[in-house]
């Protein structure tokens, strides 16, 4: 009998050892199934349009920037620079260093569309168009962080492998397959910013008052065709739950290949009447030129056949690109990215309050064009010994984008407070205070205090704390 008892304990024990390893190996094969689905080659083709059409757009915008004067602009005549937190370091060139810094960036956009000294066209790019990002803060746009980000990612993707420059000079660097990271990278990018700001959107203002389409819309009532519309006052609330939907599931409808064209031409319909209404400059192209990553790798070889004869070796050739770096290594960083996207914009959460108004976290959250915000910044500086207080002329240290954008948020108020204390000491006043008189108006509401215009703001100090000398809406 206790013979039986061992043995049936013993078969127990052997069972629940048994199960345990199924379920271990039914994890492993889940994490090893997900790794391989990642790593298994595809179609070079996709990699290969996106980096013509982004090339080509970064090509575009970059002569455009030139062109219209920006240089002078933004980087050579204003005074003072306002900076991201923990850039302050970042300063413009003299004129003649900022117009080459744009001719080095032109050279990486043309770099990186032939597919010619890719990798060093990509790295010239990525490196001249952050560096002029980081010079000042106010002319901060969330594509702009998208094409760092996306600039960023195209260094260490082999995106020069098939129709460049780089195979007709050395074509044993020709490649047919990639692995699915190498596309999914990009495509993943993309889901976030079109999810994250249709996520965005849902939310009182934007949804059931219609805010800032109602404002934004009838703005806009003398343009052919669709301006009389924009007067009707339902149209503000069609726009605002179209825009919604639009962001939050265009990028399913790309994905499913029976509704991929129907939703290609609502990306394009999209982002040509965002670039009429609201002077967003090249993003509208940049978005359209860079979905049809999400198209097969069967229409990129045909469209590459099409217009690059040479890319009908991609059909022929099966040679496999692999990376150069240990798969673990590659697994862990391409896991961190992942994280950082995903998690990075919700950092707002940690804040009190409205971010709207606070505006902590609100920068690199793709949340695209959801308020309409302004205010006005009056600046008062006192000199310690005397007790003689001044009113500053913000139009002496700012053109007219920078006093815009400083007025209605915090940290750059901040900045500006100090920069008028150090500018001032050095005028010979002893230990100047500086104070703001700020009102701002949010979504058309009222105009409140955004401050108290008693606190002197040369004893604070930005940080990445919580700002609790912002006055609540």
């Amino acid at each position: 009998m206790n013979e039986r008892m061992s043995e049936s304990v013993i078969t127990r024990e052997s069972d629940d050892l048994t199960t345990d390893r199924r379920l271990g190996t039914g994890h492993r094969s889940f994490t090893l199934s997900l790794i391989r689905s990642f790593t298994l080659s595809t179609s070079i083709a996709p990699l290969i349009t996106f980096r013509i059409l982004f090339g080509a757009m970064m090509v575009i915008s970059t002569v455009r920037f030139i062109g219209l004067g920006w240089i002078e602009e933004h980087f050579v005549r204003p005074a003072l620079h306002f900076k991201y937190y923990g850039f302050a370091w970042v300063e413009p060139l003299l004129p003649v260093g900022m117009y080459l810094v744009h001719g080095l960036m032109l050279v990486g956009a043309l770099g990186i569309m032939l597919g010619a000294f890719y990798r060093l066209s990509a790295l010239t790019f990525f490196l001249t168009f952050t560096y002029c990002e980081l010079i000042d803060i106010t002319y901060y746009l969330n594509h702009y962080y998208f094409v760092s980000v996306v600039s960023f990612l195209l260094i260490w993707l082999p995106a020069n492998r098939a129709v460049s420059v780089d195979v007709r000079r050395s074509p044993a660097l020709l490649r047919t397959q990639v692995p699915r990271w190498t596309i999914f990278i990009i495509q993943f990018q993309l889901t976030l910013v079109y999810i994250y700001a249709g996520l965005a959107k849902i939310r009182y203002d934007w949804l059931i008052n219609a805010l800032p389409l109602k404002i934004w819309l009838p703005a806009n009532d003398t343009i052919p065709v669709l301006g009389p519309l924009f007067a009707h006052p339902w149209m503000p609330y069609v726009f605002s739950w179209a825009g919604m939907l639009y962001d939050t599931f265009i990028i399913f409808f790309l994905i499913w290949p029976r509704s991929r064209p129907l939703a290609y031409v609502t990306v394009v319909v999209f982002h040509v009447l965002t670039g009429i209404l609201f002077q967003i400059g090249v993003f509208p192209l940049v978005m359209i030129a860079s979905t049809p990553i999400f198209f097969s790798a069967r229409w990129h070889e045909r469209a590459l056949r099409m217009n690059h004869p040479p890319a009908q070796n991609i059909a022929q050739t099966r040679s496999i690109w692999t990376p150069s770096v240990p798969a673990f290594m590659l697994g862990s960083l391409l896991f961190i990215f992942l994280a950082f996207q995903l998690l990075f914009p919700w950092r707002y959460l940690l804040y009190p309050g409205d971010s709207f108004w606070t505006e902590e976290g609100y920068r690199f959250g793709w949340r695209v064009m959801l308020m309409e915000k302004a205010g006005t910044a009056t600046f008062y500086v006192k000199d310690s010994r005397t007790g003689r207080e001044g009113i500053v002329d913000n139009r002496d240290f700012l053109n007219d984008h920078q006093e815009k954008q400083m007025a209605m948020q915090p940290d750059l108020i901040l900045q500006f407070a100090h920069y008028l204390a150090d500018y001032y000491k050095k005028q010979g006043l002893h230990k100047p205070q500086v104070r703001a008189e700020v009102y701002v108006t949010l979504n058309a509401r009222p105009s409140r205090l955004l401050i108290d215009p008693t606190l002197d703001l040369t004893t604070i100090h930005d940080s990445w704390q919580p700002k609790t000398w912002i006055l609540k809406e």
